[in-house]
């Protein structure tokens, strides 16, 4: 490795021995999944040229239609993490039950929720998407498998989370509680390198980014707030909306700003899964001095009831969250 340059592993090692009676077992976790996203990342970029763009034979537990990279980066996530001896049980979007490690491999302490192709709507079109993750340590002294039950922690408990960008270049982001650490995929040596170290969020931002074909659908609390920001002259906001969550957020984390995907008349309980999008997110954001909110309460405040949980979500720099709030509340 070149003098000066870190990678994902060495990091991570630097990190475990700040805590003495660390056991690996985490290190190896956040290895496999950084391994598992070299694979996808290689599937979707080529995947202009193979079959594998479009859609499967087959729909999640939310009744999308799956596409076939979807169905690919599930299995390969799977695969990367249920034989370390690490888990007790997984937990993704595109299941719609908890998935057990193997009997023939030994369980772990941790807990693993993951969406393995956020944004897949966008495969077909070249627009950036990701994989979102959460860990979590079991909350008791049990041995062998785990429950949905074990997942039913506020996202404060998480152990760690991040994501993968797909994007011009393949972007890894993880918090384990010490800060936000971005790693950029260098394609000649196939290794994560440490590129952004310590990220902020900005405490203010321009960038509002909102899917405003939904707007008559939205709450009056909502659609005030729209009105205000689009109306304030001093700070000039700009509308930008992916359409791809994680590519949606990697923006805002940079540069600030905030992310709204608010409950609707079509989608009371607001649209994106807590597991796996939301409370994962939230974490980032709030290691970065950014917050995450459901228009009620802090996304890591909630206790999911279920392993699809939907809440609604807004998210980004602190100032533009606690805005929105204001509004939520009644009081702007």
């Amino acid at each position: 490795m070149e003098q000066g340059v870190t990678n994902l592993n060495r990091f991570l090692l630097e990190q475990q021995r700040e805590f003495p009676g660390a056991t690996g077992g985490f290190t190896i976790l956040i290895e496999s999944i950084g391994f598992a996203s070299k694979i996808i990342s290689r599937e979707v970029n080529k995947a202009g040229i193979v079959n594998i763009i479009g859609r499967a034979q087959s729909t999640n537990v939310h009744g999308e239609d799956q596409q076939k990279l979807d169905v690919y980066a599930d299995k390969k996530m799977i695969q990367a993490l249920d034989h370390l001896g690490k888990l007790c049980a997984m937990a993704s979007e595109e299941n719609d039950d908890l998935i057990l490690i193997p009997s023939k491999y030994p369980k772990g302490k941790y807990l693993a929720a993951f969406d393995p192709l956020d944004g897949s709507s966008n495969i077909d079109v070249n627009i950036s998407i990701g994989t979102i993750f959460g860990i979590y340590k079991r909350k008791d002294d049990k041995e062998g498998d785990g429950c949905c039950e074990d997942f039913y922690q506020p996202g404060r408990d998480m152990v760690a989370a991040g994501y993968i960008l797909y994007g011009s270049s393949t972007m890894m982001v993880y918090s384990a509680g010490n800060g936000v650490h971005g790693f950029t995929l260098d394609p000649s040596v196939g290794e994560y390198i440490l590129s952004h170290p310590n990220m902020q969020m900005p405490d203010r931002g321009k960038i509002y980014s909102m899917n405003e074909a939904n707007y008559n659908l939205w709450d009056d609390a909502t659609k005030k707030y729209l009105s205000y920001i689009k109306n304030d002259v001093d700070t000039k906001y700009t509308s930008r909306y992916i359409g791809s969550l994680v590519a949606d957020f990697h923006r805002n984390l940079l540069k600030g700003g905030i992310f709204i995907y608010p409950e609707d008349k079509n989608n009371p309980d607001g649209k994106l899964r807590l597991l796996y999008e939301c409370a994962p997110l939230a974490f980032i954001a709030e290691q970065a001095g950014g917050r995450a909110v459901n228009g009620k309460e802090d996304i890591l405040d909630v206790v999911p009831t279920g392993l699809h949980q939907r809440e609604p979500l807004a998210i980004g720099s602190k100032y533009e969250v606690d805005l929105y709030m204001k509004f939520k509340r009644g009081e702007l």
